[in-house]
């Protein structure tokens, strides 16, 4: 039985999304992030020691990050869906995809999230305007110019086919979900702006296997 570690508002509701896309047997052991720090409970550290999420157990075998997860649950599980076979140029573009999520497209992301809250932090009266002075300079001149490169290169990849894996939907498009969610809430992505990634995310929450994994998972403020 594969086991989901699932932490609330995190990345592993991907991973809950897949496991309802394969339609193979799973449960689910929850985990609640910490009211102050929003980071994750260290009981996690007692399946793998970093302590973070996603991560799965499938028998013995533990396995962590994201694409690993996704790549691993999509080759044993999905009996040639989602994932098409190795070697083919149509699994090289899904393994881009993979690795680009979180190697490339959530960096800036994360940046903007870290300065947005170095600016509203609490801080002595005489330091405040030091501290959002500097935030707001690193996000104007470097976070956000990078957040919309990579959003223009998105909304050029989607004219390119219907999904990021090529012509239909594919476990890549699950593991692009996340960063693309994310800018939708803080990186500036809007509809008038980019209309394939505005539709994109409009087609991936409409699927049944999305709403079913939102209604396992619990809270989740990015969809």
């Amino acid at each position: 039985m594969i086991t989901l570690h699932h932490l609330n508002n995190s990345r592993s509701q991907r991973i809950l999304w897949l496991l309802e896309e394969l339609g193979v047997p799973y449960e689910i052991k929850r985990y609640q992030r910490d009211a102050k720090t929003m980071l994750a409970p260290p009981e996690l550290r007692a399946v793998h020691p970093l302590g973070k999420s996603p991560l799965i157990t499938d028998g013995e075998l533990t396995v962590a990050e994201s694409g690993a997860i996704v790549e691993y649950l999509a080759d044993r599980y999905g009996e040639g869906r989602l994932l098409a076979p190795h070697g083919t140029p149509e699994r090289l573009r899904q393994n881009y995809w993979l690795h680009y999520a979180e190697g490339s497209a959530m960096p800036p992301l994360l940046l903007k999230l870290v300065f947005q809250r170095v600016a509203s932090s609490p801080a002595p009266f005489f330091v405040r305007p030091v501290m959002k002075g500097i935030a707001t300079k690193v996000q104007d001149s470097f976070v956000d110019p990078q957040i919309a490169l990579h959003l223009d290169y998105l909304e050029g990849e989607l004219g390119k086919a219907g999904w990021f894996g090529g012509d239909a939907f594919s476990a890549a498009d699950i593991q692009m979900s996340f960063p693309l969610e994310a800018a939708a809430s803080r990186g500036g992505l809007a509809a008038a702006s980019r209309p394939r990634l505005a539709a994109f995310l409009e087609r991936i929450h409409a699927r049944p296997a999305y709403q079913r994994a939102l209604a396992a998972g619990g809270e989740y403020r990015l969809a």
